[in-house]
């Protein structure tokens, strides 16, 4: 994308999604949430150089069912059996706070289908701990890659930022 951040501040929300929160409006709700503590972070620092803040959040969805960010080994095990052998959704909120403070928001969404995962293919990935803090339980870029049937929309929205939307969301509000 040859985007250069001057500074990367992770900011740390409360990712649960509200009673009854669809995943799309979870993945939303949390970028404009991340971007917006990010901005009063920079002002309670007496930072008050104008510039981009660009904040996004990924959400996974069986059905209606929002999976975690798997921590656990238990979590992850939950989310595989989920996804194998079945479709399921991922949606990217983006948030971006202009130098003039405008916020602008996208939201990406991308249908993947996984394979019906063996024993084998299970219990290996689950050992392999490529699955930790990754929405879903999975890191497509990664061995999961090698489960996956069919991808229809933005596969670098699966790996956790639609390139292609990020890029033109910048692009639209005059960003070099």
């Amino acid at each position: 994308m040859g985007v250069e951040p001057d500074l990367l501040a992770p900011v740390e929300a409360d990712e649960t999604p509200l009673k009854s929160e669809a995943a799309r409006s979870l993945a939303k709700r949390l970028a404009k949430l991340k971007a917006q503590m990010a901005l009063d972070s920079r002002k309670r620092a007496g930072d008050t150089d104008a510039n981009f803040i660009l904040a996004a959040d990924t959400v996974v969805a069986v059905g209606r069912r929002i999976l975690p960010k798997a921590e656990l080994l238990d979590e992850a095990a939950g989310c595989l059996r989920l996804l194998s052998g079945r479709a399921h959704r991922v949606y990217t909120g983006i948030t971006l706070i202009t130098p003039k403070g405008h916020m602008r928001h996208r939201l990406v969404e991308t249908r993947v289908r996984f394979k019906k995962l063996s024993t084998d293919e299970f219990e290996s990935y689950l050992a392999s701990g490529e699955w930790r803090g990754k929405a879903g339980g999975y890191a497509i870029q990664g061995i999961a890659g090698s489960f996956i049937v069919k991808v229809v929309g933005s596969y670098t929205n699966v790996v956790g930022l639609p390139l292609y939307e990020t890029s033109a969301l910048l692009q639209g509000e005059g960003y070099p």
